[in-house]
């Protein structure tokens, strides 16, 4: 009886995990570890510029560029959770992790992930406020309605992600404790359990994807309107303007939409794709739309 509690009682706090890096490729790491730390430092860089600009800048201080704050943050957070970790794997071989670190590193990526794409729902808002009801642009998106759009999304990411940690949690971990892998994810750590995942499959998977997929036809029903709205200016320079202000916007969605995608499905269905591929376009995701991000709106929009 006292063995089976010793037992029960260590699975909810089991030893330290051991993160490999990328199977395979471990001769590689020291190398590989150089230009992957060259883009998260422009990332760190590019966005702690911009978040600087914002706040001192008065001009910048309106509801677009109060998103894109959130947005740099919230980036800051995608890229610095997991990345120094792999670092150190990469160049210093401290590959163990405890479970509460372990749970901690999967919990900031994916609260991240799903809050990036809330700010990019609000940014789309934003922007179809701004150019199908600009006279009333002030009075729909005042501080205080603003205020509660980002507590409502980052509280909607919050209650989305919590209950993966759960239900990691509840799992009994009596196999191996190596994560073939640079970094804790969901999933891999869920198949690391000697018990039944079904539930963390299906939630891992639909709960995210029916999320973000709603975020999704909310931008583009946003952005319908807008390009309609557009289409009947009279003038071409007005015409011009409205879209060149909503283009670094899009530009944005689209690297921010379609390796998500692309990664999600990947590692659902994508059972013959290379393991090495999948680990490697998982690091490559969490740091380059953040380093990429500062860049593309300090070169589109004309205020930064």
């Amino acid at each position: 009886m006292s063995a089976m509690i010793i037992f029960n009682l260590s699975n909810y706090n089991p030893g330290p995990f051991i993160l490999v890096g990328i199977p395979g490729l471990e001769h590689w790491h020291v190398w590989i570890g150089i230009p992957f730390c060259f883009i998260y430092v422009v990332a760190l860089v590019g966005n702690c510029t911009l978040l600087y600009l914002i706040t001192v800048e008065r001009s910048l201080h309106e509801p677009m560029f109060f998103f894109l704050s959130m947005l740099a943050m919230t980036d800051l957070i995608l890229s610095t959770a997991g990345f120094p970790k792999t670092l150190s794997i990469f160049w210093l071989g401290a590959r163990e992790i405890t479970f509460p670190g372990c749970l901690t590193q999967m919990f900031f990526p994916h609260y991240s992930f799903i809050l990036d794409s809330a700010i990019l729902m609000a940014m789309a808002f934003d922007r179809y406020v701004a150019i199908c009801s600009p006279l009333r642009y002030t009075t729909i998106l005042t501080p205080r309605t603003i205020t509660k759009i980002a507590v409502g999304i980052s509280c909607r990411s919050f209650c989305i992600v919590l209950p993966v940690v759960f239900l990691l949690t509840r799992l009994p971990f009596c196999r191996t404790h190596i994560i073939p892998h640079t970094y804790c994810e969901h999933i891999g750590v869920a198949r690391l359990a000697c018990a039944d995942i079904s539930i963390n499959i299906w939630y891992g998977f639909c709960v995210p994807i029916m999320t973000v997929i709603s975020d999704v036809i909310l931008i583009a029903v946003s952005y319908t309107l807008i390009l309609c709205a557009v289409f009947h200016l009279p003038s071409r320079d007005a015409r011009q303007k409205a879209l060149g202000t909503c283009g670094s916007h899009v530009c944005v969605i689209l690297m921010f939409y379609i390796p998500a995608f692309f990664s999600i499905l990947a590692h659902r269905f994508g059972h013959n794709i290379p393991r090495t591929f999948h680990i490697m376009f998982a690091n490559l995701y969490i740091v380059i739309p953040p380093a990429l991000n500062p860049i593309v709106y300090g070169v589109k929009t004309t205020k930064i």
